[in-house]
């Protein structure tokens, strides 16, 4: 028992001082940076950052387009003259992105149970007063058993939330899948003064669902991974240090 104590505290001892580590790391980067605005990253061609896959969905058959004869015009124009819109890798298009979700769940849970039993043997076949020569004289054959059980839970949960989110994205076409639709990612950073907020976006887009203008909504995107946060004086404020995160963790109650 005492080695068992002696290794969760060792355990416990080296997630500490590894916690420790990580934060001194990151107190050195942050000293250094004091007086300084957070950097920007570079632009980068999506397709070779660290992590990048190339997707892959269920694909119909292939539709073959014939252009008729004496004819200008094939099913797979979108348009009479040029398309501008975006169509091929590389190209750009504008995501619009009015996030405005409000969400409310209430519950209420309330249970209550009584058991009471009860059981006697005060007849027998007479067999009852062979018990008084084995249990002492004072034994109520008519109350052999008793028992009795109460419980009661109420509980209740309350959810609200709101999230509000309304932006512009310019996005470029990485790749564009064997039935025509397109895997579009893009990325956007804004510093304003001591706080750098940024905003990724990355998914799947069907040709059709590109509007005249060049912009698609963000409901029409499958798949779709929207991230929206920053680093810099205000987002440090409002993370708990690194010392409270390491506690509510390690610590069992």
């Amino acid at each position: 028992m005492i080695n068992t104590g002696r290794k969760v505290f060792a355990n416990l001892a080296l997630i500490a001082l590894t916690g420790t580590a990580l934060t001194a790391c990151s107190a050195v980067d942050r000293v250094k940076n004091i007086g300084e605005v957070p950097p920007q990253s570079s632009i980068q061609n999506p397709v070779q950052t660290n992590g990048y896959k190339p997707i892959s969905m269920p694909m119909p058959e292939s539709n073959v387009t014939v252009q008729k004869g004496n004819s200008l015009w094939t099913g797979a124009q979108q348009g009479f003259f040029k398309d501008q819109r975006a169509k091929t890798v590389g190209d750009i298009m504008t995501v619009l992105i009015d996030i405005d979700d409000k969400g409310k769940m209430q519950n209420s849970t309330d249970r209550s149970r009584s058991t009471s039993e009860k059981a006697g043997l005060p007849n027998l076949l007479g067999m009852e007063t062979q018990l008084t020569q084995v249990f002492p004289e004072t034994l109520d054959t008519s109350s052999l058993t008793s028992g009795s059980a109460d419980s009661s839970y109420k509980g209740d949960g309350t959810t609200d939330r709101k999230e509000k989110i309304e932006m512009k994205l310019a996005v470029t076409v990485t790749q564009v899948l064997p039935n025509g639709n397109m895997v579009i990612q893009g990325a956007q950073e804004v510093r304003v003064n001591y706080e750098n907020r940024k905003l990724q976006l990355a998914g799947i887009v069907r040709p059709q669902d590109i509007s005249t203008s060049n912009t698609v909504s963000y409901e029409q995107i499958a798949e779709a991974r929207i991230s929206y946060g920053g680093n810099g004086q205000i987002t440090d404020v409002q993370q708990p240090r690194y010392g409270t995160q390491l506690y509510d963790i390690i610590f069992p109650f």
